[in-house]
């Protein structure tokens, strides 16, 4: 795949097809599209796929190793741990999409503003976007879960909030590039207003970038309601999530109990390098 082929894959009158094209030629884009899918269809059909109650307690059957009948054990409450990993992909399959969606059309809104409105009203609010950029991500989601409480809608909000400089920033930039071009002197030269400008002849020239940097804070969404999750201010109990289920088992390590935590880490870690697969090659095909 090289930059000629995708570049004239979208100038073509079917960009999205030719896209898709070009993506399923990847080995990469197939390896991570199959793994997402995968969970996915666990998150759709967990409690249909499980092989056991994902819910169901067992105090007999607590802390068993790997075995033909409990094929990634049992954790500290005799709860089947595959039941559990896979009906777990629910919840953060719904958070993670989600906030990164609100982040991504704030963010939109926010560069495609920043980046046409020329003046100081538009520097200004580029400058407090890039000051927002540098506060760490958890940090600030930490402190304001404490203060306004855990919830999922909470959750949403926070990550999506966090994430719209980062895509304003992106957006923006993209927006620069385009703004003097002939296509919007001519909208202007027609009387069209500023916001069907941006909205209608500027956004969607600048798609591809705005496609990749959402699968890329897809992934670091996941982590982050993952680690929020596992810290207490995410996703709570008794939800079978990956993050709170390593809070939950973490300190059993120290018993040897290795599966209580393994195969949670590895849906998480499994997750995001498909999310960042499918991210990179987009990025090639695009050529963002």
């Amino acid at each position: 795949m090289n930059d000629v082929t995708a570049h004239d894959a979208l100038a073509g009158p079917a960009p999205f097809v030719a896209v898709l094209r070009l993506l399923l030629r990847s080995p990469t884009f197939v390896l991570g599209a199959l793994i997402l899918l995968a969970w996915i269809v666990c998150a759709l059909a967990g409690t249909w796929i499980a092989p056991y109650d994902a819910y169901a307690s067992d105090p007999l059957s607590s802390l068993l190793p790997p075995d033909h009948a409990h094929w990634c054990g049992t954790d500290q409450l005799g709860r089947d741990i595959c039941s559990r990993v896979i009906v777990g992909a629910r919840d953060i399959l719904t958070i993670a999409p989600l906030a990164t969606l609100t982040g991504t059309l704030a963010g939109t809104a926010l560069g495609l503003l920043t980046g046409y409105v020329e003046g100081w009203a538009g520097t200004l609010v580029a400058r407090a976007l890039d000051a927002v950029l540098a506060l760490p991500l958890v940090i600030v989601a930490l402190l304001v879960l404490a203060a306004v409480g855990a919830s999922n809608l909470a959750v949403v909000l926070v990550i999506g909030i966090t994430f719209a400089p980062l895509v304003a920033r992106t957006v923006r930039a993209a927006v620069l590039a385009e703004r003097h071009l002939d296509y919007v002197a001519a909208a202007r030269l027609r009387g069209e207003r500023a916001y069907y400008v941006m909205f209608a002849e500027i956004l969607p020239n600048v798609w591809p970038p705005i496609v990749v940097e959402a699968t890329v804070r897809l992934g670091y969404a996941i982590f982050a309601v993952a680690t929020l999750s596992f810290l207490g201010f995410g996703i709570q109990p008794p939800s079978a999530d990956w993050g709170l289920a390593l809070a939950e088992s973490y300190t059993l390590l120290a018993g040897g109990a290795w599966w209580a935590v393994a195969f949670d880490a590895l849906a998480i870690a499994s997750l995001v390098v498909a999310v960042n697969l499918i991210a990179d090659s987009l990025a090639e095909v695009l050529g963002s």
